[in-house]
């Protein structure tokens, strides 16, 4: 696959090199190797460079946005702990398989032309 195409591939979950199977095996466990190319994704080891990039993006969002809703409107710390402790949480859990997949699908095009 292209460039684009296995990007696309590794942000919807499927295999960056056919984009036919499926990438994970669990929430975030990448499969041995995919069920239709055959391709070896164990050989594809991103580590924690998707959850770092995303921990910065939610904080990232969820602090400035905190930040903007506490000048604007000076509301109560108990309110600004039920909306935006239950927010990072779920876009960090929301953003981890598409990271996780594109870190996956650079990866892989990174071993297939080191340049």
């Amino acid at each position: 696959m292209l460039g684009g195409q296995a990007i696309r591939a590794g942000l919807r979950g499927r295999c960056p090199n056919c984009g036919q199977g499926p990438l994970f095996q669990g929430f975030l466990k990448v499969r041995p190797t995919c069920g239709t190319c055959g391709f070896d994704l164990a050989s594809v080891e991103t580590g924690d460079g998707a959850a770092t990039f995303i921990m910065q993006i939610a904080g990232f969002i969820v602090g400035f946005s905190a930040l903007a809703v506490e000048i604007a409107w000076h509301p109560p710390i108990w309110l600004h702990l039920i909306i935006w402790l239950p927010l990072v949480a779920a876009l960090a859990l929301g953003l981890m398989r598409p990271g996780k997949g594109l870190m996956t699908a650079l990866q892989m095009l990174r071993i297939r032309d080191p340049k």
